[in-house]
């Protein structure tokens, strides 16, 4: 966490990655007045972001690179955030302005995040020439799911919807791992934005945490798909799904079956696509897995 004060910055940065070096974790620090706050993470992580406030702000928010990040109150004098670390954000030294906006005034903060490059491994892949040389209709209908996708994560609800620590959605072997370039027949594509969890056939999939069905679709490359909306630009993606099992606008709480376990769109073998995206950055959904605390306030 990041404790942030008017003149004199408290820094307690909190990370969470299911990788991530236990001597990494920074501590509890007093900076020299008019300095700025500094936090780390690796690409693909969360950093969980507390700013202390002064009575009842109408709102904070915060800015890292090009993506707006939300606060939420937490407890008495407090506001939480969620940060993302996208996958393929340039590493190096970024900006993270904080606003907090009262009734008559606005305090702003900066906190500098060292942002780490993370060692992503390549995955060849073998799949059927149908399924990678598109041709012109299938191309139509790609283009046309793509547009629909995009706009399931238009709508950013003001409040978590989460409580308290997220959950695996499936048990199995992980057999493609977030962050991976992906080689599909001898072709270079883009690195994989999800975590693959092998299990048979039929297996229950279960929400994450408590979330709004933004999304129910059968699309080419996802195939039969769930995207949940968990608040405050924070969504899940379940995809290659044999049955979905709730329907759009749906409020699922944490572990409630959505679907099952297929092989349906782009997929090799029955397993199951989990993806996070968090105000706008793809992560690693085994990052959230770390992180313990009330999304209510």
């Amino acid at each position: 966490m990041i404790r942030i004060k008017s003149r004199m910055f408290l820094v307690l940065a909190v990370l969470v990655a299911s990788i991530f070096p236990l001597n990494f974790f920074p501590h509890i620090q007093d900076l020299p007045a008019g300095a700025h706050g500094q936090l780390s993470g690796k690409q693909g992580e969360v950093v969980v972001v507390t700013v202390p406030v002064k009575g009842e702000p109408i709102k904070v928010v915060g800015h890292l690179l090009d993506r707006e990040i939300m606060f939420f109150p937490k407890g008495t004098g407090n506001y939480v955030g969620l940060l993302g670390l996208d996958m393929q954000d340039k590493p190096g030294q970024h900006d993270l302005g904080i606003q907090v906006e009262y009734p008559d005034h606005k305090d702003r903060h900066k906190v500098t995040v060292l942002l780490m490059k993370e060692d992503y491994k390549v995955q060849h892949l073998k799949l059927p020439k149908k399924m990678v040389d598109l041709d012109s209709k299938t191309l139509v209908r790609v283009k046309q799911e793509a547009k629909i996708l995009h706009h399931a994560f238009d709508t950013a609800l003001p409040d978590p919807l989460w409580n308290s620590s997220f959950i695996e959605p499936v048990q199995g072997r992980v057999s493609g791992r977030f962050g991976s370039r992906r080689v599909i027949n001898g072709e270079s594509k883009r690195p994989h934005s999800g975590e693959d969890i092998a299990a048979p056939d039929g297996t229950p999939v279960v929400a994450m945490n408590r979330g709004i069905v933004r999304l129910a679709m059968d699309h080419f490359f996802t195939g039969k798909g769930v995207i949940l909306d968990h608040g405050l630009g924070l969504f899940s993606m379940y995809f290659h799904l044999s049955e979905v099992d709730v329907t759009q606008g749906q409020m699922v709480e944490k572990g409630d079956p959505i679907g099952k376990v297929g092989a349906t769109g782009r997929a090799t073998g029955p397993h199951l696509h989990w993806g996070v995206r968090l105000n706008g950055a793809s992560i690693d959904p085994y990052s959230l897995l770390k992180i313990s605390f009330n999304g209510s306030s």
